[in-house]
């Protein structure tokens, strides 16, 4: 438990909320050509902008708690960094770290996992994304993780192979999968055997989340573990053919089950292991329910549920304490601003659409469900729609516009958290004309935001969590052209960006407080404490500074 707040004797607390939208995958972009956020029409944002107090926040690599400034950041690290007001070292870096010192494999439940794979003869089992993208997962940690195993006696690997296009390359997946092949025939000597068993598009099979479509994690139980889907001879020959006659990108590739002889090369079977060795945890916890469940499981028939060992690489949430066996821990989140608000006395509210409501929730509470206070807060969930979001780029925005007015002219809540996923989940579907649309809807929003606000008496604070639609196009490196397809058009980028992204203070009951200039050089962590200056508190010892500047 926390203490309670102090008072601020800086501010004085504004008679309506203090407002927080998080506008997912918006950032300022680096090239002009391909940023869907400045290519749209967003008077609302551009006359804030014009007129507030703003400043350019950073939102990825160290800022957030990434190991280096060349990672990108992600919604999952961006809204822990937003909501504990600090940063932590985060999944990437503390897996990478366990394995280069070897901790990993001197656990528990790494020792676990080999020994009955070892003692039994049977399979171990990896399952995850397959990419350099370091946002879910990390191609290096798979190859230590294949390797040590063969060292511990282990004889027999299979890896159900997730196609990314998302937080890499559009249609990069031979440039991870051709070379990873190569490893395992290299490392397939002495009688030990690694080889792919199945595959398809993240978007299609296995990483869902927050219940938005368990028929994406049917699909993938019937793909790795009945081996039940369309068989090819080699994973290259799967991607090529899938790839040609779907016209898809990586991500939304059909899935794809590797036999021989007519028969799937590596079925999930009683006594086997399984490691789903993605770090981050939203698109972890479906997959992982599935195989921990028992008999209470309704979401789809498994037809089969075979008893493994089963690990996640982390703990994904450490409050229900999913799954049961993890090889690394995950960051010790604590004190963040929802534990100090509830102590404080400070009604809050937290809205989004299904996509990224575990973001204004989960993420937000230091990877914890639940909340701190029943009485003092309050969640709400608007359903996404179940479309390709190309389809429907304004998602949910002014559903959760709608709701969040009622919310401010109730008067009810202090604090108000809202997440806006358009410029992210549009984003990632390299759709340029989309993101365009998405971001004016957005902006049509923030206007009629900014309205309620001004007539509530309260403050509105626009950033983000990370850049995406900033940057929808795929830039030479040193040149800084775009980067053309066969048919000359752009080629389009689906990966998050590196650029840094907007703090927008709207105070119109400001009495000067503070200045106009606010403080530059700081990430998105620092919009706790601004947030809670703005609620008429001091930010609690060590948290990263305000942007606001007194005078």
């Amino acid at each position: 438990m926390v203490e309670p707040l102090k008072k601020n004797s800086k501010i004085e607390k504004r008679k309506g909320p203090v407002v927080l939208v998080i506008m997912d995958g918006v950032g300022y972009g680096k090239y002009e050509e391909g940023d869907g956020f400045k290519a749209a029409m967003t008077k609302n944002l551009d006359k804030l902008m014009a007129e507030q107090p703003t400043v350019k926040l950073k939102a990825h690599g160290k800022a957030v708690g990434l190991p280096s400034d060349d990672d990108m950041g992600n919604s999952e690290v961006g809204h822990n960094a937003i909501g504990c007001g600090r940063v932590f070292s985060q999944g990437a870096a503390l897996v990478s770290n366990s394995i280069a010192t070897g901790a990993m494999f001197e656990g528990k439940t790494w020792k676990k996992l080999t020994g009955n794979c070892a003692e039994k003869g049977s399979t171990m089992h990896f399952i995850g994304l397959l990419s350099d993208g370091n946002v879910h997962s990390h191609i290096d940690h798979l190859r230590k993780m294949i390797e040590r195993a063969k060292a511990d006696g282990v004889k027999t690997v299979r890896v159900h192979a997730l196609l990314d296009g998302r937080d890499v390359g559009e249609t990069s997946a031979l440039d991870y999968f051709d070379p990873f092949e190569e490893f395992c025939a290299g490392l397939s000597t002495d009688g030990f055997s690694a080889r792919i068993a199945s595959g398809g598009g993240r978007m299609v099979i296995t990483m869902d989340r927050y219940g938005a479509n368990w028929q994406m994690v049917r699909l993938g139980w019937e793909i790795h573990v009945l081996g039940e889907g369309r068989m090819f001879a080699a994973p290259h020959e799967a991607i090529e053919t899938l790839r040609t006659e779907s016209g898809a990108i990586d991500q939304d590739l059909p899935p794809f089950v590797i036999a021989e002889n007519g028969k799937p090369v590596g079925t999930i079977e009683d006594g086997d292991s399984v490691v789903f060795f993605n770090f981050r945890g939203d698109r972890a916890l479906e997959i992982t329910k599935a195989f921990e469940s028992g008999d209470d499981f309704t979401e789809f028939d498994r037809k089969r549920v075979p008893k493994v060992e089963y690990a996640g690489m982390m703990e994904y949430d450490g409050d229900m304490h999913i799954p049961a066996q993890y090889l690394v821990s995950p960051p010790a989140i604590d004190r963040t601003m929802g534990e100090y608000l509830a102590a404080s006395g400070v009604k809050s509210f937290a809205i989004s659409e299904t996509q990224k409501y575990g973001h204004v929730t989960y993420f937000f509470n230091g990877n914890k469900l639940g909340k701190f206070s029943e009485n003092l807060e309050t969640y709400e969930e608007i359903l996404s729609d179940i479309v390709p979001f190309e389809q429907r780029p304004w998602m949910k925005c002014a559903e959760i516009t709608d709701r969040v007015l009622e919310v401010i002219k109730s008067g009810e809540y202090d604090f108000i958290r809202m997440n806006y996923p358009n410029g992210d989940m549009v984003g990632h579907t390299g759709v340029f004309q989309a993101v365009v649309c998405s971001m004016e809807a957005l902006d049509l929003c923030i206007g009629r935001l900014r309205k309620a606000v001004e007539a509530a008496g309260g403050v509105l604070i626009l950033s983000a969590d990370h850049g995406n639609s900033d940057d929808m196009y795929e830039h030479d490196a040193k040149t800084g052209a775009v980067k053309k397809n066969a048919d000359g058009s752009p080629k389009a980028k689906t990966a998050h960006s590196l650029n840094p992204v907007p703090c927008i203070i709207y105070d119109p009951s400001g009495e000067g407080e503070y200045s106009s200039h606010l403080r530059e050089g700081l990430g998105i962590s620092s919009l706790a404490a601004t947030i809670i200056e703005f609620l008429g508190y001091e930010a609690p010892e060590g948290y990263d500074p305000s942007v606001l500047e007194y005078k």
